[in-house]
């Protein structure tokens, strides 16, 4: 939870200096996450007339999911830069991001043609490198709806651990060491973002001066 309010801190800092520097901004929550009860905040600042920069959070607070003991529990602070083909915040959009984790989680799996969650959990962290398209399209005066998907490549490492709380000392690696190690890690590409987001203008330099 220390970690979660630093990045807050941090993200809120960040809006502060938009403020300051007369970006134009949105403030965005993802309507899928929540469905879910995940928490996606974000915030998008103007940089020029084709390109913004994205910051937000992902959190996901589900310590157990179900009751069969498995975890859901991680937390993602991503920074994002989008290329509008026609003007920011309107129409399709290619961007690419990079982002940090923390988790405690059992992984998904497809088993059986179903998609699961494995039979056990790991603790760690890790980081990520994506690419991401999307569409926004604005309604009202200050209102925007985001689709979006993004595909990353993402580095982990982690302790593994049973559903009983025992810890995975000799866990499957291509070369296995001499003596037993709990620590272990994978690398894969693995979609990292989707959503359809709701936003809010909260900031227009330009309508002040008007």
């Amino acid at each position: 939870m220390k970690n979660i309010a630093k990045l807050l801190l941090l993200l809120a800092l960040l809006v502060c200096g938009a403020r300051q520097a007369q970006a134009q901004t949105y403030a965005k929550l993802n309507g899928l996450y929540a469905l879910v009860g995940v928490i996606n905040p974000a915030f998008e600042f103007t940089l020029s007339p084709k390109s913004t920069f994205q910051t937000e959070l992902v959190i996901s607070p589900w310590k157990e999911v179900g009751s069969n003991g498995k975890h859901m529990l991680f937390g993602i602070f991503m920074n994002e830069y989008r290329r509008y083909f026609r003007q920011h915040n309107d129409g399709w959009y290619l961007a690419g991001n990079v982002g940090m984790m923390a988790f405690d989680m059992s992984k998904p799996e497809f088993r059986s043609g179903k998609l699961r969650l494995e039979d056990r959990y790991c603790k760690g962290y890790g980081m990520m490198f994506g690419l991401a398209f999307g569409y926004e399209y604005k309604f009202k005066e200050r209102w925007l709806l985001d689709a979006y998907l993004g595909w990353a490549y993402m580095a982990s490492w982690y302790n593994g651990y049973s559903l009983d709380g025992q810890i995975d000392m000799n866990p499957h690696r291509p070369v296995p060491p001499k003596h037993p190690d709990p620590w272990n890690g994978s690398a894969e590409w693995l979609p990292n973002k989707i959503g359809l987001s709701i936003g809010l203008l909260i900031c227009d330099p330009h309508r002040k001066k008007k």
